[in-house]
């Protein structure tokens, strides 16, 4: 049996900090059919989602080390324990874990970084009480402000996951590559 690991974004657009756009439903939808095609082979597996947690929904777009710095760390863990007991329970031949590239939490080869020195963590409150334009709106400038960059490295949890299941198979899945990531992941359901 194969276990596949997904970050929850992907199967459930709605946890995406800002709420979803068109390529979170498309990862959504396309992302759900490749999983019935292939589902005598693997069983999924979707854990909290770290940023949800920690700061609720809607948020406001936030670099890896402003989540470091409000205590995400600690989060990821309890996570990892999640994964880590179904795991050693369940006693799969194979593990895949997919997560999203660019996110600080769940990002396997690539995360977001700013200066966290300079968030405005104040907007967090105020930003949970916009509408979905308005949200979509002010992620844009404050990604901008911020100086958001995608850079190579891994977002908090999958930095513990790798270390912890140095074993298992990581692919990173990019909602900006869709068919991409799709191929990516059916050509390790099939071996």
């Amino acid at each position: 049996m194969k276990i596949v690991v997904l970050a929850p974004c992907l199967l459930s657009p709605f946890y995406v900090y800002r709420g979803p756009k068109d390529k979170e439903y498309t990862t959504s939808r396309e992302l759900l059919n490749l999983l019935a095609k292939h589902v005598r082979e693997i069983r999924v597996l979707t854990y909290p989602c770290p940023e949800y947690k920690l700061i609720g929904w809607p948020r406001p777009p936030m670099s890896r080390e402003a989540l470091e710095k409000l205590g995400i760390s600690e989060t990821a863990r309890k996570i990892l324990d999640f994964i880590e007991r179904v795991l050693t329970e369940e006693k799969p031949e194979k593990v895949i874990f997919v997560g999203v590239k660019g996110s600080p939490t769940c990002g396997i080869f690539y995360t977001t970084s700013s200066d966290p020195e300079k968030f405005p963590y104040r907007i967090i409150e105020e930003f949970s009480c916009l509408n979905k334009k308005e949200r979509i709106e002010l992620s844009k400038e404050l990604m901008e402000e911020q100086n958001f960059k995608v850079i190579p490295g891994e977002g908090v949890l999958f930095q513990i996951l790798k270390r912890r299941f140095p074993e298992a198979i990581y692919l990173e899945f990019d909602k900006d590559n869709i068919e991409k990531s799709l191929k990516q992941l059916e050509k390790h359901f099939k071996h």
